[in-house]
């Protein structure tokens, strides 16, 4: 397991849960470091002070607020650490609620949270099979980097987790992104239920990131000398004039069931590109008769405007 990131209690009417917090994700990003080209010498950021150019140390730096353009005032640590926050070493739940009711939107961070101890296993678990049971997430608060955060608590594999929440004055109203308002037929809505019927799966496992597996295969290459493994092209694809909804759900539909299989077993959904026939539309090539006709009737054009100038 990680290193645990905090440690506290779970405060569950007058249950106590000790816990511990560890990381429930990795990050698997490949991460660069800034250097000089010419010697590949690493280029570090400097704390300068924009009112001296000084370079300031790390124990001339504190925090502060900007109240005006002119006007900032300090905030000490100490200040911050004599501010009330009951909730510094606890995830205190407040409320029981259904999980269809939860926005994703707000859902931020996730962690897992460890029984720390034998004395925690029995709350820990009867904690975690009331969440079961009852099919409903807890809403809990909890401090985090000096301030104080919303929590979700949800069982995922047997281990209870952690995700870190929005308050409600954070998320921002979408109305002014939405689209206006269109007319859309059952129809239309039917086939795309069944395109997203004919699309579904119910294991994620096989996604993976292709372009870190690319920019992995790149360095590994320069690491060892050889040559740098040719790239795919750039993976844009054509864009097609979409001219008919139905005909195009039609189409992504047959595809989605062809791709399944006869059976429907061990199917997969191919990503959909337009076809060379309806992405683009190439005019229609001219006829020997059209092209007389064409070059028939620029003489007359010009013989028309010769008598006009002669009057």
């Amino acid at each position: 397991m990680p290193r645990p990131l905090w440690a506290g209690a779970i405060s569950f009417g007058l249950v106590t849960i000790p816990v511990k917090i560890v990381s429930a994700t990795e990050d698997h990003d490949v991460h660069f470091h800034r250097v000089h080209l010419a010697d590949m010498g690493r280029v570090r950021t400097r704390k300068v002070c924009e009112l001296d150019d000084e370079v300031v140390s790390q124990d001339e730096i504190g925090k502060g607020y900007q109240i005006a353009k002119d006007q900032t005032v300090p905030v000490t640590d100490k200040e911050l650490e004599q501010m009330p926050l009951p909730t510094a070493k606890a995830i205190e739940i407040a409320a029981f609620v259904d999980a269809d009711t939860i926005d994703p939107v707000r859902i931020s961070d996730s962690y897992y949270l460890a029984a720390d101890g034998q004395v925690a296993a029995k709350p820990y678990t009867l904690l975690r099979k009331a969440l079961e049971r009852s099919s409903k997430v807890a809403v809990a608060k909890f401090a985090w980097h000096g301030r104080e955060r919303l929590g979700l608590l949800r069982i995922r594999e047997g281990a209870i987790v952690l995700h870190s929440m929005k308050w409600p004055d954070e998320v921002r109203n979408p109305d002014e992104l939405a689209p206006r308002e269109v007319e859309v037929s059952e129809e239309e809505i039917e086939q795309a239920l069944q395109l997203a019927e004919g699309m579904t799966i119910e294991d994620l496992s096989g996604f993976h990131d292709e372009y870190r597996e690319a920019l992995e295969d790149i360095i590994a290459a320069k690491a060892e000398g050889k040559p740098v493994p040719a790239l795919a092209e750039d993976g844009k694809q054509e864009k097609g004039e979409v001219v008919d909804l139905m005909a195009a759900l039609n189409a992504s539909v047959k595809a989605a069931k062809e791709s399944r299989g006869e059976d429907g077993e061990d199917a997969t959904v191919h990503e959909m590109r337009p076809s060379k026939k309806t992405s683009r539309k190439t005019p229609a090539k001219k006829t020997a008769a059209s092209k007389k006709s064409t070059a028939s009737k620029k003489p007359a054009k010009k013989s028309a405007a010769k008598k006009r100038s002669a009057s």
